[in-house]
Parts: C-alpha cells; sequence; structure tokens
C-alpha cells in the first residue's frame, strides 16, 4: 500500500503509465484527458505528468473501464472456460459472472467444482453464483438435485457471489420449504440472490422481491421492466443467441434508473461470441443511449450490484481492467487491459493460457435402450395441442394442430410443419420418453437432436419421421452428448459434446466451424430459423411459459402441469 500511495503522489515510478488517454468517468459521467500510473495491477492516480518504467501514449484515444457479464451460463457456449475466454477477453469482457447451471443439472457438485478448476489462470476473472434450481422443477429428471444443504459447503468461497437466478418464482411466493432454505442461505452469508421472473407483476412480485431477490434477466418489455425497476430491482438486459431483449428494453437506458441497468449475455453459441458485450454498447450508442451510460451498463452498474468495489471504474484503487477504443461508435478495443497487464491487442488474445489444466468428468449419457417403438405416438384423434416457437424469444405458445394419423399412430405433418418432438431421459437410464409435436421448424425431411435442453439436458430430439429420429439418438449415444442433423438414415453434420453432453475438448475455431456446419446443413433439409438449436435447446425449459416438453411429457406452464395432447 505505501508503494501505491508513492505512486500515486507521483514521488515512484509506476509500472505503467498510460498518457494523453481520454478518460471515461463513470462517477460524473465526463471525459477528461490525463495520465493513469498504474502499479501491481492497481490504478495508483489520474493526473497530468506521470513517469512510468513503461509508458504507453493513446494519443487523446479513450480509455474506458473493461466490460463485465453479468450473468452467463459459460457451458451454452459449447467451449471449455479456456475456449470461451480466447474468444470474448479480446472484445473486451474482462470478467463475467457465471451461473454453473447447466453443468450442475448434470453433475451436480461436482459440476460446480469442474468449472471452478478450469476457470484458474484465465485472462478472464470468472465469479459464480450457486445455481438455485437442481432441477428448475419437479417436472423433469436431472442428474443431480441441489439442496440448501449442499449449496452451504461452497457459499463463503471468495469467487462465490451469491446465488444464481431463482427461477422456481413460484416456490417463493408459496414460501416452499426448500426454496426459502436457500434464500436464507444466501441473506444470512450477505450474498446476492439473482432473480428470474417473466412476466411476474403485481403483489405476487412484490412477494418475490421482498424474499431478497434483487435483480431478474426476464424482461421482455419496457413496462415489465420498469414495474421491476421501480420496485427496485437490477434489471439484466439480455441479448443471447435465442432470447434478444435488447432492442425492446434500450429505452429503459434513456431513462432515470438506467444505473440499475446491466448488459448480460445469458445464453450464447459460439458463433455470437465474437461480438460479445461491446456489440451490445455499440447497439445501445446507435440507438441513441448516450455512450457513457451504455458504458456503465456493461461495467460500472455490474460492479456496483455484486459489491465489486474495485471494478467497473477508472480510479484510484480500482484493478485496471481497461479498454482502449479508436471512437464511441464500433466499440472495438484496441487493446485490452486486464490487472495492468495487455492480454489481447486488436481482436487477438496476446497471452497463453495454454497451461490452463482440465479436471476429467465420467460419461453422462446414461439412457435406456433406444427402440423404434419408442417413438411411435398412439393417436386418440388427429387433433393436437402442438408447441408453436415464437422466433428470437423463449416464450412459446400453444397452437391446435391437425397432424397426420397412420396405422393408429399420429405422425408428422411436415406440409403444414407440425413435426414430432420427444425428449428422452438420459442421466439415470430411467426410460422416461416425453412425446408431443411441435411448429415453426420447418424441417422439410430429416431430425435433427441435442444433449443441450434445458435446463436438465436430456435429450431432445425433433423429426419428420421416426427413423431419423432414432438414428439421431443412438448416434448421440455414442457420441456421449452432442448435436447432430439427420437425413435419411444418413448423418449430415455433428459436433460432439462428450463433456457432460454440453461443452467441446475441441479449440473455439474447431467448435465454431463445426457448428456453423450444423447450421448450414439443417438448413438444408428445410429449417428457416437463424439458430435452430438455440431454440430446440429451450424448448424443454419448463419455467418459461406457454408449453413446453420434458422426459415427462407436454407440460403447460401457465397452468403448471402436464397435459394429453390430444385433449384440446
Amino acid at each position: 500500500m505505501e508503494n501505491l500511495i508513492k505512486v500515486a503522489k507521483g514521488i515512484k515510478k509506476a509500472d505503467l503509465v498510460i498518457k494523453n488517454a481520454r478518460i471515461i468517468n463513470v462517477f460524473n459521467n465526463t471525459i477528461s484527458q490525463k495520465d493513469v500510473a498504474i502499479y501491481n495491477g492497481i490504478i495508483a492516480g489520474i493526473a497530468d505528468n506521470y513517469k512510468g518504467v513503461e509508458e504507453i501514449d493513446l494519443n487523446g484515444k479513450y480509455l474506458s473501464p473493461a466490460f463485465i457479464d453479468g450473468h452467463v451460463h459459460i457451458e451454452s457456449s459449447m467451449c471449455l472456460p479456456k475456449e470461451f475466454a480466447k474468444a470474448v477477453v479480446p472484445e473486451g469482457t474482462v470478467a463475467v459472472i457465471a451461473d454453473p447451471h447447466e453443468i450442475s443439472n448434470v453433475f451436480g457438485l461436482h459440476g460446480i467444482s469442474f468449472m471452478r478448476e478450469a476457470c484458474k489462470n484465465l485472462p478472464l476473472q470468472v465469479y459464480m453464483m450457486l445455481p438455485s434450481c437442481v432441477p428448475a422443477t419437479q417436472f423433469e429428471t436431472s442428474g443431480f438435485d441441489l439442496a440448501s444443504y449442499d449449496l452451504s459447503f461452497l457459499i463463503d468461497s471468495p469467487e462465490i457471489l451469491g446465488i444464481a437466478e431463482m427461477m422456481n418464482y413460484p416456490g417463493v411466493i408459496e414460501c416452499n420449504k426448500e426454496v426459502m432454505s436457500k434464500l436464507r442461505l444466501g441473506k444470512h452469508h450477505h450474498k446476492k440472490i439473482d432473480g428470474h421472473a417473466p412476466n411476474l407483476t403485481g403483489k405476487d412480485l412484490c412477494a418475490y422481491i421482498a424474499s431478497g431477490v434483487m435483480s431478474d434477466h426476464e424482461c421482455t418489455t419496457v413496462q415489465e421492466a420498469e414495474e421491476k425497476l421501480g420496485l427496485g430491482m437490477y434489471i439484466m438486459i439480455r441479448e443471447g443467441s435465442a432470447a434478444k431483449d435488447l432492442q425492446a428494453l434500450i429505452p429503459i437506458l434513456k431513462e432515470n434508473g438506467s444505473d440499475r441497468c446491466i448488459l448480460v449475455t445469458d445464453d450464447r453459441h459460439p458463433t455470437d461470441l465474437k461480438g460479445h458485450i461491446n456489440d451490445m454498447v455499440s447497439r445501445c450508442v446507435k440507438e441513441g443511449v448516450n455512450p457513457i451510460t451504455a458504458i456503465k451498463a456493461a461495467s460500472f452498474n455490474t460492479a456496483c450490484y455484486f459489491g465489486l468495489n474495485n471494478l467497473g471504474a477508472i480510479a484510484p484503487g480500482y484493478r485496471a481492467n481497461l479498454l482502449v477504443f479508436d471512437n464511441l461508435d464500433d466499440f472495438k478495443p484496441e487493446i485490452v487491459f486486464k490487472d495492468g497487464q495487455i492480454v489481447a491487442k486488436d481482436g487477438k488474445l496476446t497471452v497463453d493460457i495454454e497451461h490452463n489444466e482440465t479436471p476429467t468428468l465420467r460419461g453422462s449419457v446414461n439412457v435406456k435402450w433406444i427402440e423404434h417403438e419408442d417413438f411411435k405416438i398412439p393417436a386418440k384423434s388427429d387433433t393436437v395441442r402442438a408447441i408453436e416457437i415464437i422466433p428470437d424469444s423463449l416464450l412459446t405458445k400453444s397452437t391446435k394442430a391437425k397432424i397426420k394419423v397412420i396405422n393408429g399412430f399420429a405422425e408428422a405433418d411436415v406440409e403444414n410443419d407440425i413435426l414430432k418432438i420427444t425428449v428422452l431421459e438420459r442421466h439415470r437410464a430411467t426410460g422416461n420418453i416425453g412425446k408431443g409435436f411441435v411448429k415453426g421448424f420447418g424441417l422439410k425431411s430429416g431430425a435433427i437432436a441435442s444433449t443441450v435442453a434445458h435446463d436438465s439436458h436430456n435429450m431432445i430430439i425433433i423429426g419428420t419421421n421416426d427413423a431419423d429420429m432414432e438414428t439421431a439418438a443412438i448416434e448421440l449415444v455414442k457420441s456421449q452428448g452432442g448435436k447432430v442433423v439427420v437425413n435419411n438414415g444418413e448423418v449430415l453434420a455433428k459436433l460432439p459434446l462428450p463433456i457432460a453432453g454440453l461443452m467441446s475438448d475441441k479449440s473455439f475455431e474447431e467448435i465454431l466451424e463445426e457448428y456453423n456446419n450444423l447450421r448450414k446443413q439443417v438448413h438444408k433439409i428445410g429449417c428457416k430459423l437463424e439458430d435452430p438449436f438455440m431454440t430446440i435447446a429451450f424448448l424443454s425449459l419448463s419455467v418459461i411459459p406457454e408449453l413446453k416438453i420434458t422426459d415427462k411429457g407436454v407440460f403447460d406452464a401457465n397452468c403448471c402441469k402436464f397435459i394429453d395432447i390430444f385433449k384440446n
């Protein structure tokens, strides 16, 4: 501390001085041109004429606090944390608050431990929230159940910031015993509790907030966001690969209350990692948001909410996590600093992280023997309640649809885009298979399948015929997880995900290439969705209205019960 003070006073040379920087001040919303002196990774002072062992002259370029992703599931990128870091750090994201919810549903505490170890020694600071809903509901089969007792072993770890998104908002409102225990765990240890409450309003919303939940990332309208802001919540504005809420919520960044808005990605596939939080900031500015307001939503506001008191700003005593911009339009960082060290330059990582060791995990695809008959649905009529997707949304509709009946069995009606959908339990070999129909994928032939299916990550399959659906399922068993496209019995494309059925052990570049081929092949068999595999992954998320499907059947999230698809 003494040396830091001496550097701040100018009587000792700094390790690094960034000279002639146009500094973004998140405290008074101004820009001023000064030098920034850095010692031992900490900003010592901001003034003119500092001297350093090393000096970098920005010649009037902008210096911003580095970005923080306030809510992300790293597993959704299908990359190991080191490959995730390779993708996002050059884009300016130097810290994330990760929720290892996905791998926890497969491996429980072992999954969290795996992610903690895999996140060490990275040029990315990874904080974590403890998954609150494993499983998300009792209406699906997960690999593990995590009770408050289990979470208590980790809650005091310094990198653990609190309890992750409390999706079971009905359990909060109804004072479910186990839910209350998890909330008390967070509050007793003075940790944050994140929320997840789509469309919750009025007194029920008040009850939810009164429990200690202080954030929400499920707002899809300005009206919903304004009600939650007015009741004291932080609003996490999400722009994921499937759920894209930024455009709808940009107006709240132009109004009072923007200091309680945070930019997050939640779930992104590899195609959307190049252009991370920085792309969200750029879009905000293009839509008329003040650049400093947008930067604060990507940095300072996030740090304030999570109590990260030395992050998110350029000021004495703060960690030197910094970005250099040529302009305040496109927000492509020329240089990325983490703790005063250059970790990326001109869009490329400049540090070696190959020494990062990844723990090992057992295989996770454990299914009962798959038979062709498993995909058959005895027909009670030629009309069903089908799941209708809403593009760029996690919400779905319940729609009345005609299906074909052949030899007493319900079959897809490809001409009218009514396809068969199944979910096979893949953790405990129970043999559970949920069966239904879905509208909106547009497949003209073949089938697609994935072991990424929120939140319990069972095997989900959509197809035009049973034979290709069976082939797709068997292929995923062989690869111990992944994503696959099948047509006429032929595997057109496959991305193996042997780590928990969620992540690849390959490089980001290899994953991106294989994933792009998956999308190319699924489009060839008729799908019109931009990212069909992200969409399919959320069709089993039973906490999001309206209709979803789990390994136990088709579920009406509005009524909180399973339905007979033949009863309308």
